[in-house]
């Protein structure tokens, strides 16, 4: 099945919802368009209170990931969400940032991403002699595959699939709660559209007709 496919079927099917709603509880500043970096978007001042703008920005100002676990990030969440001819890709969406920012507001992530990621390191060490980022695509292809299928993944690679179904959570969570990945699912909202009165057929049932003023005035 399509990658990108599936992480839409379990969104929609509420494997992320979790995410989403945490996410969400706070503000709205984890819910960022793809056109606006992060810290813009978070740091408004309209209607927010002043412990939450000043929460906020002492969580901008703190630097969690080093700059190898970020690239690490990207490339995993590019995986997971790559570009197509729909929209572009996660980290054109600045879901490495939305993690960021989500592993500082909710702390529990903290341990198990920063763990994962050297975790996946080192199987790559142990198999290429080289960290994650500096593997070949091929090579990361190989990895991500062994974990990225829990029912496939061998009893050793738990932990890894344990990871990246995190990483896989937060990466549609970010994505798909940005303008481009609202797009991406075809969700237009509330539109305006064109009312053509009550069908013939169901005028007809009920004995009835509009006049020629409704007709030229109201359908």
């Amino acid at each position: 099945m399509d990658r990108r496919k599936s992480i839409k079927a379990l969104l929609v099917g509420g494997v992320s919802a979790g995410v989403i709603v945490e996410a969400c509880n706070t503000s709205d500043k984890k819910t960022e368009t793809a056109d606006k970096k992060p810290a813009e978007a978070k740091t408004s001042d309209i209607n927010r209170m002043v412990e939450e703008q000043e929460y906020e920005k002492s969580l901008l100002a703190e630097k969690f990931f080093t700059d190898a676990e970020m690239a690490t990030i990207t490339i995993l969440a590019d995986i997971i969400i790559p570009k197509d001819d729909v929209s572009g890709s996660a980290s054109d969406a600045k879901v490495p940032d939305f993690i960021e920012f989500i592993v500082k507001d909710m702390p529990e992530h903290k341990t198990p991403m920063r763990g994962g990621l050297r975790w996946l390191d080192v199987q790559c060490l142990n198999r290429f002699e080289k960290p994650f980022k500096d593997c070949s695509h091929e090579q990361q292809m190989q990895m991500v595959d062994e974990i990225a299928w829990p029912k496939k993944a061998k009893p050793e690679m738990q932990q890894g699939v344990a990871f990246f179904n995190l990483m896989r959570d937060l990466t549609a969570s970010g994505f798909y709660t940005t303008e481009m990945g609202v797009k991406d699912i075809g969700y237009i909202g509330n539109t305006v559209n064109q009312w053509n009165g009550v069908p013939p057929d169901v005028l007809k049932q009920y004995n009835m007709a509009y006049t020629e003023k409704e007709l030229k005035e109201c359908v």
